[in-house]
């Protein structure tokens, strides 16, 4: 299997050759080109200019008699411009030749016809030949006609040739240094691009270890965020980081919920148990089986209380409160209605109630059942750990479009540890408040989790032995 590293290196590689090759290849042609157009340009200029001296001696009579003169303009512009020249008659015979050689091989040679025909008709000619076997390779060839001044005749032409070797000398000069440049850069860029590579696949390496080790049951493994790392490589290792802590929170506090539900369900199993096997064996006499089995009700109820709470947050936390459920009701009847089931308590601890309630209705769009629940929730645990002959404080007000509700008793207070904690799943933050035996530290957290579900909150605070339950629901019309 290929690995991601290899992966990038071998496509690096790929494209920078791919590169390289086509980066040679036009600018061997672009050289060859213009290479070729300026060989061409010099051949038609000298042709050119040694035509019109050709024409001058002419008209002097020169050419005839003193042509040892021209010649030598000849040889000296042909070892200038690397370049060989001929003269010929209109017939393409040789007369004059750019050769040192006193007898040179090229005069009197005749040059094909149709070239030189195609040059004296045009006036100018090139073309790629060996002029008919006297190269033994192809020149570039470019000739002139040659007019005389004096009478405008046509006398000839004048052939300019150089060997294509010189320009393939060039283009294999310019694309041998080409070939050691980019073999120079393919090395320096693999070399960059392995250094690279290794790099990033070392750091999603450590993602990766880090992963592993997570999944093989190490909580506390975490991914390295390092100014090393690409902004993505450190993106993904900080998502990872997130993502494995919010998993750690989560086991954690399902080894919490496994452990408390055990302990809640443990303790009352047992009581249960040891009560019935007393009442069997006859430990217990039989005046005090009432008694017991009292206490056997009223654990069952306490396991069916738990058992209720546990289903009723399960269904919040799957199903939430949909919009259907939802229903424009009057939050001041709800608090009353919810008050007065709770009056026989009231009685019981004569405790001081202090309702503050607006003089019109206030009208909320929530799940009535869900909000009686919580309202229900708050003002049990408030009459709970309210001291005998405490204050009982419920008060309703609008603020900025919302409905804040605000339950308060007298009572210990809570310590400022245990507020961040109070609304977790089987907390119970009554050590300071007197003991709850029938509570199960679930009422406040269903209270957080229906309230969450409305997409509202709730707020506690407790100083000066008071405590107080504020919480938010929309306020409509």
């Amino acid at each position: 299997m290929k690995t991601t590293f290899s992966r990038m290196f071998a496509m690096s590689a790929a494209l920078i050759l791919l590169c390289l090759f086509l980066l040679g290849v036009t600018f061997r042609l672009m050289l060859g080109r213009s290479l070729e157009a300026e060989q061409r340009q010099n051949l038609r200029s000298n042709a050119q200019i040694l035509s019109e001296l050709a024409g001058a001696y002419d008209a002097t009579g020169e050419l005839d008699y003193r042509w040892g003169d021209f010649h030598i303009c000849l040889t000296t512009t042909a070892q200038a411009s690397g370049s060989h020249i001929l003269l010929c008659e209109a017939d393409g015979s040789v007369r004059i030749c750019s050769c040192l050689e006193v007898d040179c091989p090229h005069t009197d040679l005749v040059i094909d016809p149709a070239l030189i025909g195609t040059i004296l008709s045009e006036g100018e000619a090139f073309c790629e030949s060996d002029l008919g076997g006297i190269y033994e390779q192809l020149h570039y060839v470019e000739g002139v006609s040659i007019v005389s001044q004096m009478t405008e005749e046509v006398l000839g032409a004048l052939i300019v040739t150089a060997p294509q070797t010189q320009i393939t000398r060039v283009s294999v000069q310019a694309t041998t240094i080409l070939f050691y440049v980019s073999v120079s850069v393919l090395a320096v860029a693999l070399i960059a691009c392995y250094l690279l590579g290794r790099s990033q696949a070392r750091s999603l390496q450590t993602i990766s270890h880090a992963v592993a080790r997570f999944g093989h049951g190490d909580l506390d493994a975490r991914a390295a965020v390092s100014k090393r790392n690409t902004e993505e490589v450190n993106e993904l290792a900080a998502a990872f980081n997130t993502m494995a802590e919010d998993l750690a929170k989560s086991e954690r506090q399902r080894k919490e919920f496994v452990a408390n539900v055990s302990h809640e369900l443990k303790t009352p199993m047992t009581t249960i148990a040891g009560f019935l096997d007393g009442i069997l064996d006859g430990t217990i006499p039989q005046n005090q089986h009432r008694h017991y089995m009292q206490m056997v009700s009223d654990e069952i109820r306490r396991l069916s209380r738990l058992v209720r709470s546990m289903l009723e947050i399960s269904r919040l936390q799957s199903q939430g409160i949909s919009e259907e459920k939802k229903r424009r009701f009057d939050l001041c009847e709800t608090i009353g209605q919810v008050l007065i089931s709770f009056e026989q308590r009231i009685y019981r601890k004569n405790l001081h109630v202090d309702v503050r309630l607006p003089d019109r209705s206030v009208w909320t769009k929530a799940d009535p059942d869900s909000i009686t629940q919580v309202i229900y929730n708050l003002t049990d645990n408030a009459i709970k750990f309210c001291d005998d002959g405490g204050l009982l404080r419920l008060q309703l007000q609008t603020e900025g479009g919302k409905a804040v509700v605000t339950i308060c008793n007298s009572g210990g207070t809570i310590d400022p540890k245990e507020l961040p904690l109070i609304f977790d799943r089987f907390h119970k933050a009554d050590k300071s408040r007197s003991a709850d035996p029938d509570g199960v530290g679930l009422g406040l957290y269903i209270v957080k989790t229906i309230l969450n579900s409305h997409g509202e909150d709730i707020f506690v605070t407790s100083e000066n032995d008071l405590t107080t339950f504020t919480f938010t629901l929309p306020n409509v019309r």
